[in-house]
């Protein structure tokens, strides 16, 4: 059985008019836009801003921290800033100056030592320690607790000579003591081509301690106050501590 649909009748413009109407309605369908701007409803009360590609790079350029460039503040307060060793502590030239005065056993400038560091000690113990590597032996641990042990014996035994009078403390022994590393360290390196044995080994051994020795007394001497009348005993602490430092390297 047919079902009958009532379909409304379509009735098309006609005349001039009705083609100038369309063509108008559609030019103000298309209205052209700005770059990457939505279009905007004829109706809407919602404002929308304009977008331009080239006054936004320029504007926001160099505008700030999240800009794209420097600005010139910023350039200003990294150049102020000071190099990265001198933050941590650790001098180049002041550490060469200090470990050149200990070649000389005879003639130490005492002033060089007056400012206490331990980046130089430190380099000083890690050579030793490769050294020691080189030559099959792991000693890490003993050499640091050595050091460590020296320092403290060092400092107790001059402020009690010294008295009222003594003025050293635990870093600037420490400093020196590491400093004066340098001879058992040159001493390590040289027992790499000698024998094992014999007693040209002990004799090179006696040379470097004896100036290791000289070097330290002068230094704890010379740095601190109230140790010119205790000098012989202060060497004799002095010699102890690099001759055990020499058995590491001997045996």
């Amino acid at each position: 059985m047919a079902k009958e649909f009532n379909v409304p009748p379509v009735i098309f413009p006609s005349g001039g008019n009705s083609a100038a109407a369309g063509g108008a309605s559609i030019q103000q369908r298309r209205v052209p836009t700005a770059p990457f701007q939505p279009p905007r409803p004829a109706n809407s009360g919602i404002p929308f801003m304009s977008f331009e590609i080239g006054s936004a790079t320029s504007a926001s350029y160099g505008a700030g921290p999240i800009g794209g460039g420097p600005t010139a503040s910023s350039a200003a307060n990294f150049d102020d800033e000071e190099p990265l060793l001198d933050e941590l502590g650790i001098h180049p030239d002041q550490i060469w100056r200090k470990t050149k005065s200990i070649l000389n056993p005879f003639r130490v400038d005492p002033n060089v030592h007056r400012e206490s560091d331990l980046s130089g000690p430190i380099f000083l113990y890690l050579s030793l320690c490769l050294f020691q590597l080189l030559g099959g032996k792991i000693q890490f641990g003993v050499i640091l607790g050595w050091i460590v042990v020296s320092s403290i014996f060092i400092y107790v035994v001059f402020n009690m000579l010294a008295g009222r009078n003594g003025n050293l403390d635990l870093h600037t022994c420490t400093s020196v003591i590491g400093y004066c590393l340098l001879p058992v360290v040159i001493f390590s390196a040289i027992s790499l081509f000698v024998p094992q044995g014999g007693a040209i080994r002990f004799m090179i051994a006696g040379v470097f301690v004896i100036w290791a020795t000289r070097v330290c007394t002068n230094l704890m001497v010379t740095v601190a106050d109230g140790g010119e009348e205790h000098r012989g005993l202060i060497a004799y602490a002095c010699f102890l501590i690099y001759s055990l430092f020499s058995l590491l390297v001997v045996f």
